[in-house]
């Protein structure tokens, strides 16, 4: 929650109005009827706000806490509205005895339920009482031509010269487990490697494709996680990626870089990551199409359409 306390409650982005009503709720939302009457109470100034425009539908970026207000102001203005879930409502929330009937709620609210994966939509589909619509529309995977690069072996003299390996999350997030990352370097270093371990906080998406181009392997080694996007950008940059069986990397990922999450196994990952590189017959953009701006366009068109008609 870094910045929120300065974040302005107006602003452009792309020449759009943003506006940020904020509302009150304490850690792990120990009384949720609390955090959802905050978010609620938000919704007659919204509407003074707006004016007099009213939108065709609502999109909700996630479901706790939220979808209170979407499914409110839904209700109110008679128009149909989509919730969307990218992980920490179903791996989080849902396992809470204090949320889990509330997101079960919203879930089975919402016009139209959209899951960033696969994994989230077949746990969508076992909620009581189910869902009236559920679609898997992945995050989008889309960087630009100067950072794209081809996944190579390593070019660097083997275990002469000192390798960087991304972890692309804040380490002070425990589900992102650095601790096992560090465990990983020194393993490799056993090893006998040169190992230095580079992290990602709150930093502007063309710095991190930039540190994605000057690492030679980036590491995934967290808990929970609906993609991770990281891992798609980081391979369109020419970076392998090795990771635990996390999200839907072994949907694109060679079988030798998805490793149980000890640091021996992904040691062994990133050795062969390194030694190898891409070796799959179809390429870095055959195996992410299904996450491409073309594929997720026309998802989120059909769906919409489908919506407001």
């Amino acid at each position: 929650m870094m910045g929120v306390a300065k974040a302005p409650k107006r602003w452009m982005k792309d020449g759009a109005e943003i506006l940020s009503p904020r509302f009150f709720a304490l850690p792990e939302h120990p009384y949720p009827r609390m955090t959802k009457w905050s978010i609620r109470r938000h919704a007659k100034t919204i509407e003074r706000q707006l004016d007099l425009w009213r939108p065709e539908v609502i999109l909700c970026h996630t479901l706790w806490p939220v979808a209170e207000l979407a499914q409110h102001l839904a209700t109110r203005w008679k128009v149909p509205w989509a919730g969307i879930v990218h992980g920490y409502d179903f791996d989080v929330a849902l396992d809470q005895p204090s949320l889990s009937k509330h997101v079960a709620g919203f879930s089975h609210g919402c016009d139209a339920l959209v899951c960033a994966s696969s994994r989230l939509s077949s746990i969508a589909s076992r909620l009581e009482p189910s869902p009236k619509q559920i679609v898997t529309i992945p995050c989008m995977t889309e960087i630009g031509k100067e950072w794209r690069r081809t996944v190579k072996p390593l070019s660097k003299s083997w275990k002469k010269e000192a390798i960087d390996i991304l972890f692309p999350a804040d380490p002070r997030r425990p589900e992102k487990r650095h601790l096992l990352a560090l465990q990983t370097g020194e393993e490799l270093e056993r090893r006998g490697w040169i190992v230095g371990i580079t992290t990602l906080r709150h930093q502007p998406r063309d710095i991190v494709f930039d540190r994605m181009l000057v690492a030679d392997v980036t590491l995934v080694t967290s808990k929970r996680e609906a993609g991770p996007l990281v891992a798609r950008e980081s391979l369109l940059c020419g970076t392998p990626v090795v990771s635990v069986n996390v999200g839907e990397v072994k949907d694109y990922l060679p079988e030798e870089w998805v490793t149980e999450a000890t640091p021996s196994a992904l040691a062994d990952g990133i050795e062969h990551a390194l030694f190898h590189g891409w070796k799959s017959d179809a390429s870095v953009e055959e195996k992410l199409a299904f996450s491409s701006r073309e594929q997720v366009t026309e998802a989120w068109s059909a769906l919409l359409s489908d919506l407001v008609s």
